[in-house]
């Protein structure tokens, strides 16, 4: 997004229709009602990113998408001996629920701003511990002194030469838990790093790899996001800065 000179951007949202609709992944392993993960060429399609770097700040938002299932009860004819021995098996069918989505923000910038859009693969659980009880995590109310260990570190894009340790509830707050040293690279936000391995994936790239390139001519495949902003022509207010 071009920010002209002596000029400010505030980006008020955006509409996001998700990357992968149109597409249809099957699986024959579905047994009526048992646990199973969808397969993992769909997968990565169910968390996108979108981010946006204004120079100054940076802004990730992470967006859980459904998928839609159905399974399909067929039958297999096996020819071979003993011969003509029907077996009775599922086929799921999982697709992209890519039903745009809307999101306020307040972003605000005196430079140009880069969007960025992807999918996340992976995240590495790198760290579960207990929370113990102190002055801001009373017992009963908090985990404080449950017996929950919650993920309190998490590697996204391990890939990289300096992957992002996610750790909660905050950086100051993992060391007054008593957590541990804080990890490399630790990070506040939750967020993926442009990574075609495990990191954050470019949508239409990952497409044409897994699915071909008629997926990726198809329209309906495409991510398509909607910026609302407004343009001030002139210098940024101090106020707003």
């Amino acid at each position: 997004m071009k920010t002209p000179p002596n000029s400010y951007v505030i980006i008020f949202g955006y509409d996001y229709s998700p990357a992968g609709g149109g597409l249809v992944v099957t699986d024959s392993t579905g047994s009526g009602n048992a646990f199973y993960l969808p397969p993992a060429r769909i997968a990565p399609f169910e968390t996108q990113q979108i981010s946006f770097y204004t120079g100054q700040a940076f802004h990730p938002f992470i967006h859980h998408v459904d998928l839609t299932n159905n399974e399909v009860l067929q039958q297999w004819t096996n020819p071979a001996p003993p011969g003509n021995q029907s077996t009775q098996f599922y086929k799921t069918y999982f697709r992209i629920n890519n039903t745009p989505i809307a999101r306020n923000t307040y972003i605000i910038s005196n430079s140009d701003v880069a969007i960025t859009v992807g999918l996340i693969d992976r995240v590495e659980l790198n760290q579960a511990s207990a929370i113990p009880v102190t002055n801001k995590t009373p017992n009963s109310l908090t985990y404080g002194g449950s017996a929950a260990t919650p993920n309190v570190e998490s590697i996204f894009s391990s890939n990289l030469a300096n992957p992002l340790n996610f750790v909660q509830p905050s950086l100051e707050d993992f060391l007054d838990y008593g957590l541990g040293g804080l990890p490399g690279n630790a990070q506040d936000q939750c967020f993926a790093a442009p990574d075609q391995v495990d990191g954050l994936i470019e949508p239409s790239s990952y497409i044409q790899a897994q699915f071909n390139l008629t997926a990726r001519e198809q329209a309906a495949s495409n991510y398509f996001l909607n910026v609302h902003y407004a343009l001030y022509t002139n210098t940024t207010p101090e106020q707003l800065g």
